[in-house]
C-alpha cells in the first residue's frame, strides 16, 4: 500500500568504539602532570560536587524529574530549556557527578563551546590519570583518540571528562565526578591494585527503570544538540521507541549489532511491522557506551549517525535502551498526531 513512506532513508553506523578514521586535534605532547586547576578559579557548578541535597535545591531549585542510573547515584534532571540543560548525579545525599550541556551555564575555567585549540592552549593533558583511594590505586589509559575527544582533566579532588565535537573543534558537553564515581564509570581502559569498586547490581525492575531512564535522556539531549545547531526539535513518539527498544533488546539477547535484525528484519520491516506509517525514517545504534550520554557524544562523532540525529527531514523520534544497547528510530509520520 502507498500510504506507508514516500522515502527510506537508514544511516548505516559505525560500531561503539570512535571511528578511527577520525584524526586528531593537534593536542600538545602529554606531561607527566596533571593539570591542576584552584577551586577559586573554578564556578558553582565545578564545586558542586560533594554539596548536600538542600544546598543543591537552594541554589537550583528542585529537580523537574529524578531518574535512576546503572551507577547507584539518582540523576537530578533540570531540563527547563535546552540552554541550561544539566544533570545532577546525587549519592547519599550529597553531589558525586554532574553533566553538563546547556551553553549558558558556567563551568569555569571550562565553557561549552569553548575552541579545543583554546584548551590545548591552555592546559597540560596526560594520557594516564592515577588515582588514589583507601580501597586501591586506579590507573586510567587514555587512547590517543580518548585524548583527542573525550579528555578527562583533574581538577584537584575531581575529574572533568570533556565531551569534545570533533566536526566543529569545540567542547560538546562536560561530565565532572568524584573518584570513587569515575572508578565505577571506567569510562576509559583501567589498571588497578587493590578492590575493584563497581556499583551494585540492580534488580529486572531496577535495570527497566534505567533503561527508561536513558532513554529519556537521550532523547532530551538529543534535542539540546539540535536547538544549538538552530535544528527544530523533534517529538517524542510512543510507538517508535517501542520499535527501538524491540531492536535493542534484539541486538542483545542474540548477541549481534546491526541495523538488520536476523528475525524482524532493517528498520523499514521493523516499522511496518509496529504499523508505523512513515515518509522518511532513519535509525542511530551504539553499544557499550557506559550511559545514554555517552552514547549521544558518541553519535556526534560519526559523520553518518551526526547527519542523522541533526537532520531536517525527521519530526519525531523513538529511544529504546536494552542494557547497554541504544537505538534511535527518527520519522516523519504521514500523520503528525499519530504517536
Amino acid at each position: 500500500m502507498k500510504w506507508f513512506f514516500l522515502f527510506f532513508l537508514v544511516f548505516i553506523g559505525f560500531f561503539y568504539f570512535f571511528p578511527n578514521h577520525i584524526p586528531p586535534l593537534s593536542p600538545p605532547q602529554p606531561q607527566k602532570e596533571h593539570y591542576l586547576v584552584e577551586k577559586k578559579k573554578t564556578s558553582v557548578i565545578m564545586n558542586l560536587i560533594g554539596k548536600t541535597e538542600e544546598e543543591v535545591t537552594k541554589q537550583f531549585g528542585q529537580p523537574m524529574r529524578t531518574d535512576d542510573s546503572a551507577y547507584d547515584y539518582k540523576w537530578w534532571i533540570y531540563n527547563r530549556q535546552p540552554q541550561t540543560y544539566l544533570q545532577l548525579g546525587m549519592l547519599n545525599g550529597r553531589v558525586v557527578t554532574a553533566f553538563i550541556c546547556g551553553e549558558q551555564i558556567d563551568v569555569a575555567p571550562f565553557r561549552i563551546g569553548q575552541p579545543v585549540r583554546e584548551l590545548f592552549d591552555r592546559i597540560s593533558l596526560s594520557p594516564t590519570i592515577e588515582v588514589s583511594l583507601p580501597t586501591g590505586t586506579y590507573r586510567f589509559e587514555l587512547s590517543e583518540q580518548d585524548m583527542t575527544i573525550q579528555p578527562l582533566v583533574r581538577l584537584n579532588d575531581i575529574y572533568a571528562q570533556l565531551y569534545i565535537d570533533h566536526f566543529t573543534g569545540r567542547i560538546s558537553s562536560i561530565r565532572i565526578m568524584d573518584a570513587k564515581t569515575l572508578v565505577k564509570l571506567r569510562p576509559y581502559e583501567l589498571m588497578y591494585r587493590g578492590k575493584l569498586l563497581s556499583p551494585r547490581p540492580l534488580s529486572l525492575e531496577e535495570q527497566k527503570r534505567v533503561e527508561m531512564a536513558n532513554a529519556r535522556q537521550i532523547f532530551e539531549i538529543t534535542n539540546v544538540i539540535r536547538k544549538r545547531y538552530n535544528v527544530p526539535p523533534l517529538s517524542w513518539h510512543e510507538k517508535a521507541a517501542q520499535a527501538a527498544y524491540a531492536h535493542s533488546e534484539d541486538m542483545k539477547e542474540n548477541r549481534y549489532f546491526s541495523h538488520h535484525s536476523p528475525t524482524y528484519g532493517d528498520l523499514k520491516d521493523r516499522l511496518l511491522l509496529a504499523h508505523i506509517p512513515f515518509q522518511i525514517a532513519g535509525e542511530n545504534i551504539a553499544a557499550q557506551y557506559v550511559d545514554g550520554i555517552a552514547a549521544v557524544e558518541g553519535w556526534l562523532n560519526s559523520k553518518s549517525h551526526r547527519d542523522t540525529l541533526l537532520s531536517q527531514q525527521f519530526t519525531h523520534l523513538g529511544v529504546g535502551v536494552a542494557g547497554q544497547y541504544y537505538t534511535q528510530d527518527f520519522l516523519k509520520p504521514w500523520k503528525l498526531s499519530g504517536k
